[in-house]
């Protein structure tokens, strides 16, 4: 009997182990979900959810830019007559789209420069200082509204303490109207963004530096690496990619969702439009004039503007290290 349960098993063909190369990527992964259908369930009502709220609305947003709709009526497709509108007729679109890339052309790459800068000047401390530090640091962002201390720093009047000094000093006979000229307010709106700059991304530089293998360093040293700045680009750069690319989504995500400072300090609108932003003319039209459509179009407009911007530092953190 054994004997021919061995011959049986001799004629069949032995079942090769089949790899990665040997399926297609849809493949593999119904594969991988198969396998680990457990995780898929528990992380279902996250998906669930981030579906509901997050993707859908994306998509819904897309397709409501090509209508005209009021939040009351059906929507109405129009094709592409709300961009041509932004593009051809709309003068505030155009000012505003200015704006706000002057804004996060600036606020966006030294914010984030200043976070990693700092982070790592931060990363040589002992730990309790470090702790300290890091505190003072990160507590503008986490204070609310504590850059209103700018208003009173500037305010219109001699009782401001910029106005009073410059009155005390001689330099100016009568009280400068810092947030209702237009030749100041950006520049203090840049100013206030950039102090209020490190956050999410300022923790999260400190965190990755904190996860750097000390070895890599010996190791460099013996490969001929000889400073400083040699260690930044070749080991400590690379090893935190990761990290570096959540800190620049943040930080682009902050200097082109801008507004909230500029309403605070300058008004809406601020005088002449002169900080006015995209994010200040999706609110306008459509929290204010309940034009939803148009609203979505410009929304899709920033939305590209993120993506291509996002785009361009994925290819230049890319580089980094080589």
């Amino acid at each position: 009997m054994s004997d021919k349960v061995a011959q049986t098993a001799a004629v069949q063909p032995k079942k090769r182990a089949v790899s990665r190369k040997d399926m297609s990527k849809l493949r593999w992964t119904l594969k991988e979900m198969k396998n680990n259908w457990v995780a898929y369930v528990m992380l279902a009502p996250y998906y669930i959810i981030f579906l509901t709220f997050t993707i859908i609305p994306v998509f819904v947003s897309f397709g409501l830019g090509f209508t005209s709709f009021n939040m009351i009526e059906a929507p109405v497709w129009i094709g592409m007559d709300n961009y041509a509108r932004l593009f051809l007729d709309d003068d505030i679109f155009i000012l505003a789209c200015q704006n706000t890339l002057i804004f996060a052309a600036v606020t966006g790459p030294v914010s984030y420069i200043l976070s990693f800068v700092i982070a790592w000047f931060i990363n040589e401390l002992p730990p309790k200082l470090r702790a300290l530090v890091t505190l003072v640091f990160y507590a503008p962002n986490i204070s609310g509204s504590v850059y209103m201390i700018w208003q009173v720093a500037f305010s219109s009047d001699s009782y401001g303490w910029v106005n009073g000094q410059l009155l005390n000093l001689g330099l100016i006979d009568t009280p400068i109207l810092f947030f209702q000229d237009a030749n100041y307010v950006m520049p203090l709106c840049i100013v206030v963004a950039l102090w209020t700059s490190l956050g999410t991304a300022f923790l999260a530089f400190i965190a990755g530096l904190q996860t750097i293998d000390k070895s890599m360093f010996e190791a460099g040293a013996v490969d001929g690496i000889k400073n400083r700045w040699q260690e930044l680009w070749y080991i400590t750069l690379p090893s935190m990619k990761q990290q570096l690319m959540f800190g620049a989504v943040m930080s682009i995500t902050g200097a082109f969702g801008f507004g909230g400072i500029v309403d605070a300090l300058a008004g809406n609108p601020s005088v002449d439009y002169c900080a006015w932003t995209i994010m200040h003319h999706l609110n306008d039209y459509g929290g204010a004039r309940f034009e939803t459509g148009y609203a979505c179009a410009i929304a899709t407009i920033l939305f590209i503007i993120m993506i291509g911007s996002n785009k361009l530092v994925q290819i230049l953190l890319s580089k980094v290290g080589q």
